[in-house]
Formats: C-alpha cells, structure tokens, sequence
C-alpha cells in the first residue's frame, strides 16, 4: 500500500566449525549477493574454532528469496567444511531486547569445573536471566569466564548467586553492564594479607620476642573475636623499646602476594587510581607507596622518640569504620563516583569498606568476612582481581613470576 513501509525479512545466519582465513569476508560476500543489511554480528574463537553469527534483514519478505539465501549459504558452508544454520529472526528486530538490563558474572575458578559452570547457569536461568554470551577472561594460573546475562535484576543476580557462592567451588562477581569496566575507577587494598603476605605487626614483634603472642591476638582481631582499637593498641604496647632501625629489617622481610605487582601495574596502565588503606603502620606503608607509585596512602603510625618504638601509635587509628570513611573521602577526591570503586581485603575490620565500595571483595579471607562481603578470591593470585573486573589476562601487563618489590 501506498505510504507504508516495505516489509522486510530478518533472519539470523550462523555459522559453526575451524576457523579459515578470510571467513568472515567470505560469508558476507555471500549474503551480500541477496542486498543484506548486517543489523548485529559476533565472532568467537575458542582455539582453532569459531561461531559466527549474524542478524541481517533483506529488502523484501520474499519466501523465495530467503529460500534461495538459505541454500546459497549452506552450499557455502558445506565447501569450507563448516555447518551452517540460517533461522528466522522472529523477536531479533524487536529493540526492547535491546534495552533489557545486563549483568556482568564474572567467575574465577581453580580449577573452574563443568559441575560448577553448571550450577551456576543453571541458578542464572531459574532467577529468569539469559546467558546471551560468555566469554573467556584467563586460562591460567585460574580459569576465569564472564557471563553476559540479562532479564532479570542485577540485584536479584547478586543475592541469588552470593547465597550458593559457598557451594560452587569459585569465585563470583556480579555487576550491572552499564558500569563501564574501563572507565576511571579507584582500586583500595587493604595491605596485611592482601596486598602482602605478612601481617607487619607480627613482624615486629619477632623482633622483641613475642612473636606468637602478637600472632595470636592479631588473628582474634582479624576474625572479629576482639575490638580492633583496643587489640592494636594491647599489641603495639608489646613493642615498647625496640630499636628504630627493626623498621628497615621489617621493610626488608615484606612479601608483595603473588600477581601483585601484575595487579598494580595493569591498572595504572589502564589509568586506575589504586591506594592503600591499612590498620599497620605508615612505617611500611609509606615505602610500599612509595615503590608502587600508590596513589593513596592511609595508616597507622608508631610512635618513635630517642631512637626506639614507645609502644604508643601517634594520631587517629585507621579501624573498621575509619577504612570505609577513606575509600568514600578517597573517592569524593578522584572523581569517581562510589559504584565504581574497588576494596579488597581479607579481616573483619575491611568489611564496612568492602560493603561501601561498587565491588568489596574478600581476599582469602576469614569466614565471617567471606559471608558477609559482596565477592570472594579465595585463591592465592592477587592479580585475580583484574578478572572481577572483566579485564581479561590478554590486557594483564605481567610481571616476573617470582614478583620482588625492589632490590633492598
């Protein structure tokens, strides 16, 4: 009829086996004989194979055109030795698919296996979400995949999913689509455990003696059995009189965590503010800031007069609360606006900063921490974390696998 627009057909041309040079020109030359307009395509390739699908329309809805476009297509497919489907594209035209929210699950596994991959779509689809893709992050020394999903909350995703995160043998992180994941975000570690493997003030205290002492009281404190003020400041008491120069050998016995300096270089590069915030001590952290090139730098001081640690800290204490009010203040100061925040950290006194950032993940963490924060990394690669992020190991500026901080 006159002043209507012109019907047309829409279908959805897939194409399945080993990828060959020039096949996805080869493939389009082929639709294009038929006047087709490309509306989305996707190509993936998992070794030496691909999926290669594309959702075109041709310029009338004509049965023997899409007949004559079917065959064309297939005969193609058959002479490269490839399978091929070509299917109606009923719903494929209709933009409120488009517009339906997406999630991100991000999932980490070591080893990542079919029973937990499983599980896990299989919770995705009883929630009501679709897996629309899923793409490979690292193969080592994790398995890590992302999950695009979408129909369903991202709310919903992350309360369904965080209940059975116990049961499935890995690591996940859910977020909103939206989030762009390579805009400007602030990454905060929390340093003891997390970015390093030491507890520092255990360090210390094997200086004067009491090393299992100190120990015992800081995994209390780490659990959330004990106040952290008040089981600092009883440690840092049993440090009275030691020598200043221990802060060198104390500097000089940190162990960066694997995969951190491949973590910290990796966001710089991607142009991430990425700080400490730490219930230790400046002593240390002001170094570690200092050969990282942190951005931010929060922490306890020791008190030292005439030459020797008072068993005293000097200023404000760096707790629970004070943690969360510095990755906001943090933040505030970045630009960046909290949904696009990082915290990571291992002991009761991270968890209100990891329940305020966008994403608060557990780091090998204590079982009261691993329950109650928003994602867990419970294997023992720092650099993990990128892979939360959806950044896969492709981007990773690796480090040496044996990872020093600088030569002391």
């Amino acid at each position: 009829m006159p002043g209507c627009a012109a019907r047309t057909s829409t279908m959805l041309v897939s194409v399945f086996g080993r990828d060959q040079p020039e096949i996805t020109g080869s493939l389009f030359r082929q639709l294009a004989a038929f006047d087709a307009t490309v509306v989305d395509v996707e190509k993936m390739r998992t070794r030496d194979h691909i999926t290669l699908c594309a959702h075109i329309t041709t310029p009338k809805a004509d049965g023997y055109v899409e007949g004559r476009l079917r065959a064309a297509v297939r005969e193609w497919a058959v002479s490269r030795e490839l399978h091929a489907e070509v299917t109606p594209g009923h719903g494929l035209d209709d933009e409120s698919s488009y517009e339906r929210q997406r999630s991100h699950v991000a999932v980490v596994g070591h080893p990542l296996t079919a029973r937990t991959t499983a599980m896990i779509s299989a919770k995705i689809t009883g929630l009501g979400g679709t897996i629309e893709r899923i793409s490979p992050l690292a193969r080592r020394p994790v398995t890590a995949v992302d999950f695009l999903v979408s129909g369903v909350d991202t709310k919903v995703l992350r309360t369904g999913l965080s209940a059975m995160a116990g049961e499935v043998g890995a690591d996940l992180a859910i977020s909103e689509a939206g989030l762009s994941r390579r805009a400007r975000r602030l990454v905060m570690m929390d340093v003891d455990s997390t970015l390093i493997q030491d507890e520092v003030i255990d360090l210390f205290a094997q200086h004067i003696g009491c090393g299992q002492k100190v120990a015992a009281i800081t995994d209390a404190a780490m659990r959330g059995e004990l106040d952290f003020q008040e089981s600092l400041r009883a440690r840092v008491a049993l440090l009275a009189g030691l020598d200043a120069s221990v802060v060198d050998k104390v500097r000089a016995q940190v162990r960066l965590t694997p995969g951190a300096l491949t973590l910290i270089r990796t966001l710089q590069r991607l142009g991430y503010r990425v700080g400490v915030v730490s219930g230790g001590f400046r002593q240390v952290t002001d170094y570690l800031a200092q050969h990282l090139n942190l951005d931010y730098n929060a922490a306890n001081t020791l008190e030292i007069q005439d030459g020797r640690i008072t068993g005293r800290l000097v200023g404000d204490i760096v707790d629970r609360a004070a943690k969360a009010r510095l990755l906001a203040q943090y933040a505030r100061e970045s630009g960046v606006p909290l949904a696009q925040t990082v915290a990571i950290g291992d002991g009761a006194n991270d968890l209100d900063m990891l329940n305020t950032a966008g994403l608060g993940v557990a780091f090998n963490a204590k079982p009261i921490v691993r329950a109650a924060a928003p994602a867990t990394l419970s294997v023992p690669f720092l650099d993990s974390l990128l892979y939360l992020l959806g950044i896969p190991r492709a981007e990773a500026e690796v480090a040496q696998s044996h990872e020093v901080l600088v030569a002391h």
